[in-house]
């Protein structure tokens, strides 16, 4: 949980105490009041990243045209996602040594069946943080670098500023503060920014060793005696975040959210040192870790969006083995996320779920090969990097549904900015999104490509 700095010291009850535990949390506006205009309540909105091929992807071609090995090696590693046999030759995705058994399937339906699948949309970028703004904006800047907020208002600026909606019911859970994936919860587009942004949540950084050292007893310092702990936070957090390049702005918080945050956090802790936080069942990687505190996240807040980043796959860069290994584990992820949503009364049946890549891969392989398998990688710079897929499942999506193929294919990951206002503000808010005069060309909601 990245924490105001400024008012790092400020008081929880009184003047005369300061509390340790600052949430980055914003001013709450007005409770959303339309009746008979949403979709769904809740949108959770994973953002697939790291850079998937569509080929091993939504295609499953595994290592057919990939590593020279013929064309006997297809198979869908993605079944809690989409539909399709497993490959049955040079399993490596899966556990144990070399990856030889596949993580067993979590839903009894792919999601492609319970929901539709965009088959073949495209990215405006074959970059990573590009394609990331791409799709929290819906916009196309990309002239736009790391260490730089967002040029156009995100989606979750949009949803408060012209929905109404608190802040403690929108979040963004980053699997880091690298990369400058923290500075996307909002933008500094005038009559936006800060006070409409969300609450940005890194758990790999408030429940890594420094944060569980200085925030485990979430407890009152007295500024008189106890002030070093609460200063080597802050020191801990200024050098987590120094590499971005900004400081973190004056965010005001109201008493109530800011208890309801120091309760899950302590519960957080409580239950990461008891080893019961909600992870999927193989947890192996930094992806499924971000995944579990997602879930804790929706369990406790219910929130109308929850964004949530995941990029482990991009490891293709050098390791191709590992990255099969981590797409096969991001639909893990996936499918576990869906089966929490389902477990929440509020959220169950009344949630969409939208999971898209921020880019695709090359086409051709570069020249570096892993050392398990001296398979080649790949990086993305072509026109394949600008394939994706996008899949859609929950309240008011058809079911079992495709949209586009290989050779006509529709859809934008700008349209994911639009989607989500129509489903949580209905044709008003999602109007209002459309004709901001922010959005890439072209953008529209998924519903209306449907």
């Amino acid at each position: 949980m990245a924490i105001n700095r400024r008012n790092f010291i400020k008081k929880s009850g009184t003047l005369a105490a300061g509390a340790l535990i600052a949430p980055y949390i914003l001013p709450s506006g007005r409770l959303f009041a339309q009746t008979g205009s949403q979709i769904a309540e809740h949108v959770v909105y994973v953002l697939f990243a790291g850079g998937v091929r569509q080929q091993e992807s939504v295609l499953q071609r595994y290592l057919d045209d990939s590593q020279g090995l013929g064309s006997n090696y297809a198979g869908n590693i993605m079944p809690n996602t989409f539909d399709g046999a497993a490959p049955t030759q040079k399993i490596v995705y899966g556990t144990g040594a070399g990856g030889p058994t596949p993580i067993p399937t979590i839903l009894s339906q792919s999601l492609q069946q319970q929901g539709t699948l965009f088959k073949e949309m495209r990215s405006p970028t074959a970059s990573h943080y590009n394609g990331l703004n791409a799709l929290l904006q819906g916009s196309t800047a990309n002239t736009q670098g790391l260490k730089s907020k967002p040029m156009y208002p995100t989606i979750f600026e949009y949803l408060r500023k012209h929905g109404g909606f608190p802040a403690t019911k929108i979040w963004f859970v980053g699997n880091g503060i690298g990369n400058s994936v923290p500075l996307l919860n909002y933008s500094e587009y005038n009559g936006y920014g800060s006070k409409y942004g969300a609450n940005f949540f890194a758990p790999s950084i408030t429940f890594g060793d420094k944060g569980f050292d200085h925030l485990s007893n979430a407890k009152i310092y007295h500024p008189e005696d106890q002030l070093s702990p609460i200063y080597q936070m802050k020191y801990f957090l200024d050098n987590s975040f120094k590499n971005l390049g900004n400081a973190l702005p004056l965010l005001n918080n109201t008493d109530e959210e800011k208890q309801d945050i120091k309760a899950f956090m302590d519960e957080m802790m409580n239950k990461t040192s008891a080893g019961t936080i909600d992870f999927p069942p193989v947890g192996d990687n930094g992806d499924l870790h971000t995944i579990g505190y997602a879930c804790e996240v929706m369990r406790w807040f219910k929130p109308a969006l929850t964004v949530v980043n995941m990029n482990n796959v991009d490891g293709c860069h050098s390791n191709f083995t590992g990255y099969l290994r981590n797409l096969h584990r991001a639909d893990h992820a996936l499918g576990h996320i869906w089966s929490c949503i389902q477990s929440i009364p509020e959220m169950a049946g009344n949630t969409v779920l939208i999971a898209t890549p921020e880019c695709g891969r090359n086409l051709q392989h570069n020249n570096i090969m892993d050392t398990e398998n001296q398979w080649y990688a790949y990086d993305h710079s072509d026109q394949n990097s600008r394939r994706v897929f996008s899949l859609m499942a929950g309240a008011g999506v058809p079911s079992n549904l495709q949209i586009g193929s290989e050779t006509n294919p529709i859809g934008l990951t700008t349209d994911g900015v639009p989607t989500i206002a129509e489903i949580l503000g209905g044709n008003a808010l999602k109007n209002d999104v459309l004709n901001s005069g922010f959005l890439a060309p072209g953008t529209q909601s998924l519903f209306d490509r449907i």
